[in-house]
C-alpha cells in the first residue's frame, strides 16, 4: 500500500471537516451528546474497522469525547485506506 505524501494528505483533508494530520496519522476529535452515545459510536467504529480489517486508535475520554487516530502501521504512514476508514466514520456520526 502506497504511503501518501504530505501534499496529497493536505488535499484530501481539505475535503473533510475536522480531520488533521499529525505524526504520520490523521486524527479527529468528536464530542457526542452523552456517555451512551459516545460508547455506541465507538462500537459502530469497531464494527466498520473489523469489516475493513483496518483498526484505528480509539480514545474515549471524559464522558462524551472520542478521539480517532488512523494510520497504516504496516506501510509506515497515511494511505488511501486510512481516508476510506475516515469516510466510513463520518457516515456513522
Amino acid at each position: 500500500m502506497k504511503v501518501l505524501i504530505e501534499s496529497e494528505i493536505s488535499t484530501k483533508l481539505k475535503k473533510m471537516t475536522g480531520w488533521e494530520f499529525h505524526s504520520n496519522s490523521i486524527t479527529k476529535k468528536f464530542e457526542l451528546k452523552d456517555f451512551k452515545s459516545a460508547l455506541a459510536f465507538v462500537n459502530k467504529i469497531g464494527g466498520e474497522a473489523e469489516k475493513m480489517d483496518h483498526h484505528p486508535d480509539i480514545f474515549m475520554h471524559s464522558w462524551n469525547k472520542v478521539k480517532i487516530t488512523i494510520s497504516t502501521h504496516s506501510a509506515g504512514g497515511v494511505t488511501l485506506n486510512d481516508f476510506n476508514l475516515a469516510k466510513k466514520i463520518e457516515e456513522i456520526k
